[in-house]
């Protein structure tokens, strides 16, 4: 398999699709950020935007928007940064578990030992 640069979007291109911009106004944006469509694409929007918009109906992580729009993850932010400032997607961010909501390990060691009994 040959491996091709993940930035192989024409220069000129991507300078059109953000309006000029390089980055997103701030960092809401991670990769794994789940975006989530809250409207329809409206006529006259940017094919780019449909697009998000379509691929967001169902909880989608921001790495995979740029995998399927071929994009740089930098444009699909700035791209996701305009949609979110006119409430077209709403951006959750996944929820971290921390050790105090974890079973105790003697508990999980006995609930082992039970299955392994079975």
């Amino acid at each position: 398999m040959i491996r091709r640069p993940v930035d192989i979007g024409d220069p000129d291109r991507l300078y059109t699709v953000t309006g000029g911009r390089s980055r997103a106004d701030d960092d809401t944006f991670d990769l794994v950020t789940l975006i989530v469509s809250e409207c329809e694409p409206a006529a006259g929007m940017q094919s780019e935007h449909v697009r998000i918009l379509e691929l967001c109906r169902a909880p989608t992580a921001v790495v995979e928007i740029a995998a399927e729009l071929r994009l740089p993850v930098t444009v699909v932010r700035i791209l996701l940064g305009d949609l979110l400032a006119t409430s077209r997607i709403t951006a959750r961010h996944p929820t971290v578990t921390r050790a105090t909501n974890l079973p105790d390990s003697a508990l999980l060691k006995e609930v082992l030992v039970g299955l392994r009994n079975l």
